[in-house]
């Protein structure tokens, strides 16, 4: 009996042991998985840090003279839409792909939308539903003045750039456009809150209507089936959409072209995603003879 019970105990504990062996040697073989770097630049323009996730792309060497183009993303935290757009572009560099060219992607995580992302409003009724609203002019200085320059001295980046903005950051972007095209040679647009000041925007006067803007630009105006839009006096988001599409047309500047893409089967909240894989295919080059 005693055997018996020796040799239960002998079993018992190798088998103990051997189950610890076996956990630390596992967790000794497990690592962080690096999708990219977290940064922070201290900007003047807004008074505060700003938090940038950068996502450097495969072969990137910082000793060797290669510049890449950079991606600018609004709303880029990584619980907006940093890691998603980020898959989207590896997945379009892939060589068997090979639609989007090697690219930083610059996430640029947002502290207060409503602050950035709008101008000011002669609206009672927005100024009282966003009262931090109306600065978006610091913000279009924070990335004109400071944070091009920054990613340009410190991730090789070249001079093409392309902005992705959606919803409220589609409001952005589309004010950068029209007041300041030169910013960026690619405009994402998804989705854009263009009722805020009821539509005002769309009476902007722009500089690509004029004969001296000879910057090639593209622009990609993506929405879904969204309804109306949460104000007292309602506007149709597809209608505004498309209204921005034929502002843009209507100065008939042969260095800028833009794409309408209606997309009825997703919505506000699920357009980002398939919004931005059209966009990819319509605003690059197809580099292979697939």
């Amino acid at each position: 009996m005693n055997r018996i019970f020796l040799l239960f105990c002998l079993t018992f504990f190798t088998t103990l042991l051997f189950g610890q062996n076996n956990q630390v040697n596992q967790t000794e073989t497990t690592k962080p998985f690096i999708l990219g770097l977290i940064d922070e630049i201290q900007s003047t323009a807004l008074a505060e840090k700003r938090i940038l996730n950068i996502y450097l792309p495969e072969g990137y060497n910082k000793n060797d003279s290669t510049k890449y183009p950079v991606i600018y993303l609004l709303d880029g935290s990584a619980n907006e839409d940093f890691i998603h757009v980020v898959g989207l572009v590896q997945f379009y560099n892939f060589e068997w792909i090979n639609q989007v060219p090697k690219s930083i992607v610059v996430g640029i995580a947002s502290v207060d939308r409503e602050r950035d992302f709008t101008f000011p409003t002669s609206s009672e009724e927005l100024k009282t539903t966003f009262a931090r609203a109306g600065h978006s002019d610091k913000f279009i200085s924070f990335l004109e003045k400071e944070l091009q320059q920054f990613i340009e001295t410190k991730y090789k980046g070249n001079k093409d750039k392309t902005l992705i903005g959606q919803s409220l950051g589609g409001l952005l972007a589309t004010e950068i456009l029209l007041k300041k095209p030169r910013l960026f040679n690619k405009y994402i647009i998804i989705s854009p809150s263009l009722w805020w000041d009821n539509g005002s925007l769309l009476n902007q006067q722009s500089p690509i209507a004029s004969a001296g803007f000879t910057q090639q630009t593209a622009i990609y105006i993506g929405v879904g089936k969204e309804g109306l839009t949460p104000t007292k006096i309602p506007r149709v988001m597809e209608v505004d959409a498309n209204l921005l599409t034929e502002k843009i047309k209507e100065t008939k500047n042969n260095n800028v072209k833009v794409f309408f893409d209606y997309l009825p089967q997703e919505n506000h909240a699920t357009i980002m995603h398939q919004a931005l894989s059209n966009a990819f295919k319509i605003l690059y080059p197809i580099l292979t003879n697939n």
